[in-house]
Parts: structure tokens; sequence; C-alpha cells
């Protein structure tokens, strides 16, 4: 068995910008520029059980907010409710019955709150 050494193999960039300075990656935008602030946002929250073997879930819908930010988002409502979820299609969804204590946690994010069916 041979030792990898380090080195190039193959490259389809010209050698002057293999061995010259790399091009720096454009700057991203902000994410506050990207999506309204949470207080011009409303969430609509539902509860389902469709597909999910009889467990109940909380889903929050609506909110215009890439990816990282619904990721995040969940992440914070998740550690404050005590409770597991996912982030599915951009939807986010917290397991169990809880539709209450997510409410109040995105209230107190400074999100608006509508709730759906019964």
């Amino acid at each position: 068995m041979s030792k990898r050494r380090g080195g190039l193999v193959w490259s389809s960039e010209p050698e002057e910008q293999r061995h010259g300075d790399r091009p720096q990656r454009p700057e991203r935008a902000s994410r506050s520029a990207a999506h309204p602030p949470p207080e011009k946002q409303t969430a609509r929250l539902t509860r389902s059980r469709k597909g999910r073997a009889g467990k109940t879930v909380v889903t929050i819908e609506g909110l215009e907010l890439d990816d990282a930010g619904l990721r995040d988002l969940a992440r914070t409502v998740r550690q404050r409710c005590g409770t597991g979820g996912t982030v599915k299609d951009g939807v986010i969804e917290v397991q169990g019955d809880i539709r209450d204590r997510v409410a109040q946690t995105l209230q107190e994010l400074g999100y608006g709150v509508k709730l759906v069916g019964g």
C-alpha cells in the first residue's frame, strides 16, 4: 500500500489561477434584507396527525424565511418548548400537542400568530 502524497492531481482552472490569488467570493446579502422582520410576519399554527401513525404535531407555516432562517427558528422553538421537531418543505413541524406553548414562544420572538383549525 502506498502513501498518498500531497499535491494537485488535476484541475480545470488555468495555471495562473491555481497559483495566484484566489478570487474572492461575492458577499452575501444580510438575512435581514432577504425577508421581513418578525413583527411584519404572521405564523399559521395547525395541529396535524395525518401520516404520522396517530402522533400529533404542530405545524408552523406562512413565514417568509430562507432555509437557514427556518432551521434557526425551529431550533429556538424546540429548545424553548422542550420537544423535538424538524423542517420539511418550508414548514416547521414541532412534536406534540403543544400549540399554545408554540404560539406563546413565537409571540415572545415577535411574530404574529394565527391559530388555524380546532
